[in-house]
């Protein structure tokens, strides 16, 4: 029995050893099925456009029956829609290597959105009022992504090469390269908006812009959603008190009033109360609700947006607690005197300066805090942070050339060159 049991194990063995090679070459199959569908779709765009200009699209169109004319809201009902971007990002970032992820990584990373004016007579009059809001949405398309496949699970790089579902990430590999960016508003001057807190390189297409309003957008934001919707056609004078409202006096003599019978209308129960008090007490008590709702707005402002307010969203935990831990940024002494020589863009000086100067960033300091904003998050690829033995790591930085190298929970910036001719992609 022994010999025959043995005989069996070693067959099972190589069972076990051929069914591992077969499934490795099913693999590199479909790896090469994918890289041959990948290099058809650029075959087919390549001979679409030779074809295209040597006229023979016509004669394609002559041998073949027009398609069914759609109207276009027949063609928005079936989800088709033909993009026309209306401007294109001039950002500080012109390379993908090296652009933070989201938004909030890099505060001082700067950016200009100038509107196209095949898109609008007057692009400026398409932004009135938009000064008036602190944070804008950005619509646009990742138009570098190298090919168009997509795969239901992705591998983001803050999960540290695990798995998850495309669309509980923000992987610019989609079925549609749309992507969306809520980015500060600096300012605008004529048809050109200048934002911070940006994700995007530069020369991408933006398809539209919207304002971002807390009350709407941030789920912290909304305190009232259990209270009944207001009554816009409400007659005025079901708000009213049914009774007058009387003052009464507390334990230090002051008057007070109840504002229990009549809280949604506040200001009825001043018009009650006018009897009681003097016409400087009631103007005081106009100028502090005033005074609050400015304020109130004025924080609001400040604030931004609000990402961490767990009573009203919820969110992965690995978001949180990502598996890659933030990394120090350090600058050898040969970097910082680098840094220093450049000069910020509004920086007054003679054109022919030998010292280099910035489009975007507006000072030295700034362009350190961009940098240790972009490495402290690691920047790199799954691949090249758990496989890859070369540590040195390069990306561009407005007009800087950052060179620098990763080590056990550290990034160094070793060196910060200036570049010429920056790609600017229009």
């Amino acid at each position: 029995m022994a010999p025959s049991c043995h005989f069996c194990g070693e067959h099972v063995d190589t069972l076990k050893r051929q069914v591992s090679v077969m499934r490795k070459e099913i693999k590199n199959l479909r790896q090469m099925l994918d890289t041959a569908t990948r290099t058809h779709r650029k075959h087919m765009l390549s001979i679409e456009s030779a074809v295209s200009k040597v006229g023979g699209v016509w004669e394609l169109e002559k041998s073949c029956p027009p398609p069914p004319l759609i109207s276009p809201q027949a063609a928005l009902e079936h989800g088709n829609i033909q993009t026309l971007p209306i401007g294109y990002i001039h950002s500080c970032f012109s390379e993908k290597n090296g652009t933070p992820r989201q938004p909030t990584v890099c505060g001082p990373s700067r950016a200009e959105l100038r509107l196209q004016h095949s898109v609008f007579n007057n692009p400026d009059h398409a932004l009135v009022g938009l000064e008036h809001f602190s944070h804008i949405w950005v619509i646009f398309l990742f138009h570098k992504n190298g090919h168009l496949s997509h795969k239901a699970k992705v591998k983001p790089p803050r999960l540290n090469g695990e798995k998850v579902g495309l669309y509980a990430t923000r992987s610019p590999h989609r079925p549609n390269a749309l992507g969306l960016t809520l980015a500060k508003l600096d300012k605008i001057v004529g048809d050109t908006i200048h934002l911070s807190d940006i994700d995007m390189i530069a020369g991408t297409p933006v398809l539209d812009i919207k304002p971002y309003i807390p009350d709407y957008d941030s789920p912290c934001s909304r305190k009232t959603i259990g209270l009944e919707p207001c009554q816009s056609n409400a007659d005025p004078a079901a708000l009213l008190p049914s009774e007058p409202v009387k003052p009464q006096l507390n334990e230090k003599g002051e008057c007070q009033f109840d504002y229990s019978s009549n809280p949604l209308n506040p200001l009825a129960v001043l018009e009650e109360v006018k009897g009681y008090v003097s016409k400087s007490d009631l103007s005081q008590l106009n100028y502090d609700r005033e005074q609050d709702s400015a304020d109130l707005q004025v924080s609001e402002r400040d604030r931004g947006p609000c990402y961490t307010e767990e009573a009203y969203s919820t969110i992965a935990g690995w978001i949180r607690e990502p598996p890659v831990a933030s990394l120090e940024v350090r600058f050898t002494p040969h970097a910082q005197t680098e840094l220093a020589e450049f000069l910020p863009t509004s920086q007054p000086g003679p054109s022919d300066s030998d010292r280099p100067r910035f489009r975007f960033l507006r000072s030295s300091d700034e362009a350190a805090a961009a940098i240790r904003g972009v490495l402290s998050a690691d920047p790199r690829s799954v691949y090249r942070r758990t496989r890859c033995k070369d540590k040195l790591f390069f990306f561009t930085l407005d007009t800087a050339d950052v060179t620098c190298w990763f080590g056990s929970g550290f990034a160094e910036v070793l060196r910060v060159q200036h570049i010429q001719c920056p790609v600017d992609a229009t």
